[in-house]
């Protein structure tokens, strides 16, 4: 065929189908990365990265959604098909960049790698989230770092030099973490003709390559299952960039690879996560935010707090009572402990953390230890500890061992080269670890976590490995005296069999005995049949009950609020409920009942000593106290610790204060320190925050004082004492009806104060009740309730079910609290309910046969 004339003749390109491909989607990101914005983010970080020697562009998942969402969506389904075009595309962008900025670089070694952050919707999950869906996806993974592996130099590509040709050869090579297709690893010897080569490495080119683990986080992880893990893949400039006990974000293409166990008898391979980006954060941050947002707040045990619950938290720290209330409130269900209550509590809020310019590290956490007689309730504090911290792993003495407390050092299974695997306190950084039967630990294992409770690192020095790792936690362990029960006639150093070096290094220690005491004995044994009659609400007596797995560690709700994103969601909407109805079937830790008057109410102003904080207000308030106040030791606290502890010192040693007052020396349950002074200023500090105090005042040094004199000798302050003697007084009988109480079930150091219970009347929650869920200040026995204000009730209990935030289908409903705190939501112009009005209607509906009340439950008809 001819051409006709004055036509130009040309020759397509002899190119396939995937290089077209390439080629278009390159120039799509190339639109995409010189789009014309006011502020085109990819292309500034593309100027500052062009200096670095291996420069990795970070784009956010939001701009290209922004840019084009079905390039978005064919990113995160195709990531081999997309990330090399936007990789040839940022290095295009990037030499342009280069040339326009006047720097001079090497065209034939420049390459941009590229990572992803943002929001990644269904694709950000866990180690446990990963399924065979996912696999050739872009997900986010979040978990910690359990394993790390050394670096080492992976080639990619190799000169090799042919004498006998005088001939260069160079070849590229591709293994199955590289991406794309053709894998090619044969190093070359010879070439086609049978000529030796000699490699040049100093030609060759090489990069950086480690392989990590990560793990779920302890905290997410369902209550008596194994945690799952992931291997990551670490390429280029993100070697070395986490070590482990971080808890990280990787943003990466999930691969199945080859391997030694892959045999044609057996189709399962061997998954990896290829890393395209790593971020550090604190732990807790997926309960902190939904998993969309890619946002973590760095916080450890972040949580997402509405301005009803820091309405409520403050409220609660203004009391008078508030030290009390909350100390109640930690295990209601366990009887007595009072002291160790309160020193829990001041445990999980701790200290301030001091590093000085100099490199001196003083630890705020504040470490406790219960030794005591069998069957004294120690390990079930313990388990209520890892339900309410947000960060908390659970060991025992014999179940663990000195290097599975801190750091091993292990052999990979694959490589066999030496790695670094993180132990339970390192992976508990910044939270709580609960180690249980401590006496049965071994001197070894023992010794090993004396770093820990003191400076609060983990230093490995084995194997050719020589690091540091970071273990900021506290440590609350029980364990049992050396005979099995606590001999009184002894002296506490021969009934503890541990040594001194350790013993000093816990702030407080407590002697938990199981004394015989008639009337004690009646108390705890009511208690006991009363949790055992316990039938929950909306189950009828004698049904069965469906298994709950999590109950140990965690109610479903709670587990539900740290994992679904929905739950988090709806958790967020609004302020969760400060007081929990008080169940005298549950709660025999707070005040004994108050006795009743007429039909089931309550006599008046003695509410207080029954009100009962919920887990979830409790675990919201340790938070927001913990992380957001910082309280600096006053002058008058500072001279009346140092005054207190000369006065331990003296009283330790007994040579008195100023040669007065010499009694000889006294048994202590600990060596009196100059860490005892830190203890003081722990305490006190943790007392502080309680009350959201920014300095640390005298009244925390009382409570300081206090504490640390019962864990040391057994005292008991003055005003507890007193109160004892006037319980003990007040002492009749137990019986175990339901319509009885308990006159005195508490130990001999758990007290409450009648006169504590009138300040918190006094002191109660006046300025913010019109909108907040707590008690309204209303709430005064009234004969009858007008029928204006039956009316308002009824539309507003109309209200609430339209809404759904009474929902007929899950009644029983509980009396009073939620329920008088969503009537009273939304009152705008009318005073709220009080209890006695909202059962007098209760009681008029019932009347009706509108609903049912019983037991302070509403049932609907």
């Amino acid at each position: 065929m001819s051409m006709p004339a004055g036509a130009t003749q040309f020759t397509l390109p002899d190119t396939s189908l995937a290089e077209d491909q390439l080629l278009e989607r390159q120039r799509r990101w190339l639109e995409f990365l010189n789009r014309d914005n006011n502020v085109n983010a990819d292309a500034t970080e593309l100027e500052r990265i062009i200096l670095n020697d291996k420069p990795r562009l970070v784009v956010s998942m939001d701009h290209i959604r922004e840019f084009d969402a079905e390039l978005a969506e064919q990113l995160m389904a195709e990531p081999a098909e997309f990330i090399p075009g936007l990789e040839a595309a940022a290095t295009e962008a990037g030499r342009a960049a280069a040339v326009r900025a006047g720097v001079a670089l090497d065209a034939g070694q420049f390459r941009v790698a590229v990572g992803f952050s943002g929001a990644f919707g269904t694709h950000h999950v866990t180690p446990r989230g990963l399924r065979a869906r996912q696999l050739g996806r872009l997900v986010c993974v979040e978990g910690i770092v359990t394993r790390c592996s050394l670096v080492r130099p992976k080639v990619e590509r190799s000169v090799h030099y042919a004498a006998a040709t005088r001939t260069f050869f160079a070849k590229t090579y591709r293994d199955q973490s590289s991406g794309g297709t053709g894998f090619s690893s044969a190093y070359p010897t010879a070439d086609d003709k049978g000529h030796a080569l000699t490699t040049e490495f100093g030609l060759s080119r090489y990069t950086d390559h480690q392989t990590i683990n990560i793990q779920e986080m302890p905290e997410r992880a369902p209550p008596g299952q194994l945690p799952r893990g992931v291997d990551v893949v670490l390429d280029g400039d993100l070697v070395d960039a986490v070590k482990p006990g971080d808890r990280v974000a990787i943003v990466g293409v999930y691969r199945a690879l080859g391997g030694k166990a892959t045999t044609a008898a057996a189709a399962i391979f061997r998954t990896v996560l290829m890393a395209g980006a790593v971020r550090v954060f604190g732990a807790g941050s997926l309960a902190a935010t939904k998993p969309s947002s890619g946002v973590s707040s760095g916080i450890p045990g972040a949580m997402a707090l509405t301005e009803g619950d820091i309405t409520n938290i403050h409220a609660i720290a203004k009391r008078t009572d508030a030290f009390e209330l909350l100390a109640q409130s930690l295990a209601p269900s366990i009887c007595g402990h009072a002291e160790i209550k309160r020193a829990v509590l001041l445990q999980q809020l701790g200290g301030v953390e001091k590093n000085l310019e100099n490199g001196t590290h003083i630890r705020g956490d504040v470490n406790v230890l219960m030794v005591g007689d069998p069957s004294t309730a120690k390990s079930q504090l313990l388990r209520y500890v890892l339900r309410i911290a947000p960060l908390a792993i659970a060991t025992t003495g014999r179940g663990s061992s000195g290097v599975g407390l801190t750091a091993a050092v292990v052999a990979d299974k694959d490589s066999g080269e030496r790695r670094l695997e993180a132990g339970a306190m390192v992976l508990a950084d910044r939270g709580v670890v609960c180690i249980d039967e401590f006496d049965k630990m071994t001197d070894v294992d023992r010794v090993a976590i004396h770093e820990v409770m003191e400076q609060q690192t983990v230093t490995v020095a084995k194997a050719g490995i020589h690091t540091t790792l970071n273990a900021r936690c506290s440590v609350l362990a029980a364990a049992n005296p050396v005979y099995g029960r606590y001999d009184p006639k002894r002296p506490p150093h021969q009934n503890i069999a541990l040594p001194d070096s350790l013993l000093s290094r816990f702030d407080l220690l407590f002697i938990v005995t199981d004394s015989m005491d008639e009337a004690r004995d009646r108390a705890i044994s009511a208690h006991v049949l009363r949790m055992h009659r316990y039938v929950p609400p909306g189950v009828e007596p004698g049904q069965p009950l469906p298994d709950m797995l999590d109950q140990g560690l965690g109610t479903a709700s709670l587990l539900a609020a740290m994992n679904g994103p929905d739950a988090s969601a709806d958790g967020a909407a609004r302020p969760c409920t400060v007081f929990e109805p008080f169940n005298e079937y549950l709660h025999a830790g707070v005040a004994a009942a108050p006795p009743r008057r007429g039909r089931g109410r309550p006599a008046r102003n003695v509410a207080p000593k029954r009100e009962v904080l919920s887990t979830e207000f409790l675990r919201r308030f340790l938070y927001f106290a913990k992380n957001m106040v910082r309280p600096v030791l006053a002058d008058a606290a500072a001279d009346d610790l140092a005054r207190a502890y000369a006065e331990l010192r003296a009283q330790a040693s007994g040579q008195g204060i100023e040669g007065r007052g010499a009694t000889g020396a006294v048994q202590t349950t600990t060596p009196v320190t100059a860490r005892t002074l830190e203890t003081l200023i722990r305490l006190a500090t943790a007392h502080a925050k309680l009350r959201l105090s920014t300095t640390v005042d005298a009244e925390d040094a009382e409570v300081a004082k206090g504490l640390l004199r019962f864990a040391l000798f057994k005292e008991k302050p003055a005003t507890a004492q007193r109160q004892s003697r006037a319980s003990r007084r007040k002492t009749k009988r137990v019986r175990t009806s339901d319509d009885d109480t308990v006159s005195d079930i508490s130990s001999d150091e758990d007290v409450v104060s009648d006169h504590a219970a009138d300040q918190a009347d006094q002191g109660g929650l006046r300025p913010m009740q019109t909108a907040q869920p707590l008690e309204p200040e209303s709430a005064m026995d009234v004969d009858e309730i007008s029928a204006d204000r039956l009316a308002l009730f009824k539309t507003q209990l109309s209200k609430a079910m339209g809404e759904r935030r009474l929902d007929a289908s899950t009644s029983p409903w509980s009396f009073p609290e939620p329920f008088v705190s969503i009537i009273n939501d939304g009152l705008a112009g009318h005073p709220v309910f009080s209890l006695a009005e909202a059962e007098h209607a209760l009681q008029a509906m019932e009347a009706e046969n509108r609903l049912m009340f019983r037991d302070n439950m509403i049932i609907m008809m």
